[in-house]
């Protein structure tokens, strides 16, 4: 029990720096010119090509995650009922960043 403690812990504070990490900084902080003003300032640019590696902590929690839920699911015992509901938690936080990694394109 204290193990899938640890490693629920674990996998929380990977997800809060992996959100901490990928949140854009506001347009105040960085002087940039705000999306209102931008179009009368220069003229738009093509798109560029996505970075295939943007987001390399949201990629490495995505990893973390899917092993600590293929340990989970092989695990011995069910820790008294507490394995099923790390599972769908594990799985729910997966499903979250990659549908951030879809709106990040």
């Amino acid at each position: 029990m204290k193990k899938l403690t640890s490693l629920i812990a674990t996998i929380a504070v990977m997800l809060t720096l992996a959100f901490v990490a990928a949140r854009p900084a506001s347009s105040k902080a960085t002087g940039s010119v705000p999306a209102a003003n931008a179009a009368s300032v220069a003229e738009p640019a093509a798109m560029p090509a996505p970075d295939p590696q943007r987001h390399p902590e949201i990629r490495q929690a995505l990893a973390a995650l899917r092993t600590a839920r293929a340990h989970i699911h092989d695990a011995a015992h069910d820790y008294n009922g507490h394995r099923e509901e790390a599972l769908r938690a594990v799985d729910s936080a997966i499903h979250q960043l990659e549908v951030c990694m879809q709106y990040d394109r």
